[in-house]
């Protein structure tokens, strides 16, 4: 998809990295739809058995193929892009009425061409533990500068070539180019993607926490990403 010579709409390619992903795309993608922005929608699937694909053909979104973890999906998907302007998302994420409204008027700001941008982040749970964990991610993303890829993340190729391209990562592939962008050139998006609970609700607030606060430490410290994944699970 790409604009007409009469378009003056900006291109937006919503890249999804996917692994049996139906139930997520089935309430994201029948939102991807625009008056701000035309969309271009690249499904990252890592080899899906489920629905992915059909889901992906229903809602004219394109497919692109890799194996190996979150980072090469996402390598893969933005290979395939049409755009020069980039949304990262999880399939898990619902989107706020105006995200559209919120991209295009960072798109258009001259000063975002060398930046990165990011919504804020909140849980599809009505529980107080729910709450405490956003205000942490609030926490987190305000004083170091850290955003999570469930946050999504709207940049420009261009940019993005500059700090070294989408890192080639199975795991820890968001924090690795969030520490490449650097806290300063991080705008956050005045709304908040909701993203899913489940593995909280599953694990527990508490020890799910605990073990993604484990990895980023274990990341920090130099294990691989490979060795780090055994530990996420």
């Amino acid at each position: 998809m790409t604009s007409g010579p009469d378009d003056k709409r900006p291109v937006l390619t919503v890249v999804i990295p996917t692994l049996n992903a139906a139930d997520g795309l089935r309430r994201l993608l029948p939102a991807l739809k625009s008056q701000q922005v035309e969309l271009d929608v690249v499904i990252a699937d890592g080899g899906s058995s489920d629905a992915t694909a059909d889901l992906a053909s229903r809602h004219q979104a394109r497919i692109a193929v890799a194996e190996g973890g979150r980072g090469p999906q996402i390598r893969a998907g933005i290979a395939a892009a049409l755009s020069d302007w980039l949304v990262i998302l999880h399939a898990d994420s619902v989107l706020p009425p105006n995200w559209d409204t919120l991209i295009a008027a960072f798109m258009d700001n001259p000063e975002s061409e060398f930046r990165a941008g990011y919504f804020g982040f909140a849980l599809d749970d009505a529980s107080p533990s729910a709450r405490r964990l956003e205000r942490m991610v609030d926490w987190r993303c305000r004083v170091l500068g850290l955003p999570y890829g469930d946050q999504g993340l709207v940049i420009g190729r261009r940019f993005l070539d500059a700090v070294g391209g989408y890192p080639n990562l199975p795991l820890m592939e968001d924090v690795a180019l969030i520490r490449r962008i650097g806290k300063g050139r991080l705008r956050r998006l005045d709304a908040r993607l909701i993203t899913s609970a489940e593995k909280f609700r599953r694990d527990g607030y508490l020890r799910r926490s605990a073990r993604n606060l484990l990895c980023l430490g274990l990341y920090f410290l130099g294990m691989p990403p490979r060795a780090i994944r055994w530990v996420y699970g």
